[in-house]
């Protein structure tokens, strides 16, 4: 296996498909070959379009839940929140299950009826006279179970193009998510392989970097509002926007990163930019560990009730001095006192906060599309929606999972412990990468060399 280069990665899985060839001309025909790219570029629209939904309905979830019922709490809004991942998760496996028997259009059809009767149901969740939060809950879980699609999606991209196509088409994919489905059949270049000739450990390893490219990039999206408000004594809604632009940034970011990959991998492969994408995420969370003797602003509203454990009266008059005059309208800004580590954590200063971003930024996406690309390399040509299910399960559990696991770590300890077992974890991720770097080649190169 060490003796695989650039070139075996990039092996089409099954065999020359230039046009003109014999194997071109038994498998498609220009017609179909036509036909059949129509349809991504399609799904590419239908995609994009969905997340430009999903980010418009996330960012009103918080407002609309407390207008809907007074009795909700932020803790509630954590499983409103989850419950979109959650459902994702559950109907992923049976969608890509699904999808390897019937014709691909039945369970998008499907999906998309639960998708549009979810969000029927989350339009009038204020008209029930009692128990609106659990209708919410309810509404965004089916929502998540329509979700499940992207299983079937990824599927049929991963059947539809030849494997010097997919990393383009993955990084298509990925870019429409980034910025904000009429499918039939399986794809006549699939057959049935045994299971046995697929490396399980190589799909094991690689969800298993899948969920931690997802899990780092869920928590870095929940903390970044508390971490900057903390931090800069930012309001809400000063917090609201600058956060705003700044993911949005990162999201201009992606689609450049996500454009440029096809001609990267071509030149280093795909396993050394999945590599270099997660040193550079450690990089960026290294990055946000505070250092230096600058200390947040704390809240002055809290000082004024005497709430600084053992603080003299003196200091506390020194303090209020020094703290920012807020509008009492906005509500008190900076570091909270019930969080004790804001007296003795320095402060991330701005440059770090955005340098950090700036590199999360780059690794993440060069992690996600590679991911996927190197996934259904490894699967080879069978149909592959049952595996792709548990991918996408494994990426919703993974955004169930990281802002739970911020948050409380977080608030309890703050960023200095926080950032500090991120980059832990992302080392171990490295080092699994490394352990099983080998074995993570195209099914086509690895039967190839069973045959041998």
């Amino acid at each position: 296996m060490a003796s695989l280069g650039i070139e075996a990665e990039q092996e089409p899985l099954l065999g020359d498909r230039t046009p003109g060839s014999r194997e071109w001309d038994i498998i498609e025909t220009e017609e179909h070959y036509k036909s059949r790219w129509i349809s991504i570029r399609i799904l590419y629209l239908t995609m994009f379009l969905s997340s430009i939904g999903f980010s418009i309905v996330i960012m009103s979830i918080w407002p609309y839940l407390q207008k809907i019922d007074q009795t909700a709490d932020a803790s509630f809004l954590g499983w409103v929140i989850a419950s979109f991942s959650l459902g994702q998760m559950v109907a992923s496996p049976i969608f890509g299950l699904w999808s390897n028997y019937r014709p691909r259009k039945e369970p998008l059809t499907v999906s998309i009826f639960i998708s549009v009767a979810a969000n029927c149901l989350y339009a009038y969740v204020h008209v029930p006279a009692s128990h609106n939060k659990y209708y919410m809950l309810v509404a965004r879980g089916l929502v998540g179970f329509g979700a499940g699609n992207v299983a079937v999606i990824r599927s049929y991209i991963a059947g539809a193009t030849s494997l010097q196509e997919r990393t383009s088409s993955m990084a298509n994919t990925s870019a429409c998510q980034a910025l904000g489905f009429i499918l039939g059949p399986a794809s006549t270049d699939e057959v049935q392989v045994p299971p046995g000739n697929i490396d399980q450990v190589a799909v094991v390893a690689t969800n298993v970097l899948f969920f931690v490219v997802l899990f780092i990039f869920a928590l870095f999206e929940t903390i970044v509002t508390p971490l900057t408000m903390d931090m800069y004594a930012w309001t809400r809604e000063q917090a609201v926007l600058y956060d705003g632009v700044i993911l949005a940034a990162l999201g201009i970011e992606a689609v450049i990163i996500f454009m440029g990959i096809k001609l990267l991998s071509k030149k280093i492969g795909e396993r050394a930019i999945l590599l270099g994408g997660l040193i550079v995420v450690w990089v960026g969370f290294f990055i946000l560990l505070p250092w230096g003797n600058q200390f947040p602003k704390i809240q002055w509203e809290d000082l004024h009730n005497n709430s600084i454990p053992n603080t003299t009266f003196g200091e506390i008059i020194i303090t209020l001095w020094k703290s920012p005059r807020e509008d009492h309208n906005e509500g008190p800004t900076g570091c909270p006192t019930e969080q004790t580590w804001c007296f003795y954590t320095p402060m991330i200063h701005l440059a770090q906060f955005l340098t950090s971003a700036v590199l999360i930024g780059i690794g993440y996406p060069s992690c996600n599309v590679m991911s996927y690309t190197l996934y259904s390399k490894i699967l080879g040509p069978k149909p592959q929606g049952v595996y792709m299910g548990w991918l996408t399960a494994s990426g919703s559990a993974a955004r169930i999972l990281g802002p739970v696991f911020i948050s409380q770590l977080y608030t309890s300890w703050g960023p200095r412990w926080a950032f500090s077992l991120v980059c832990g974890i992302v080392v171990l991720t490295i080092l699994l990468l490394v352990a099983v770097y080998k074995r993570l080649i195209a099914f086509s190169v690895r039967h190839g060399r069973i045959q041998e």
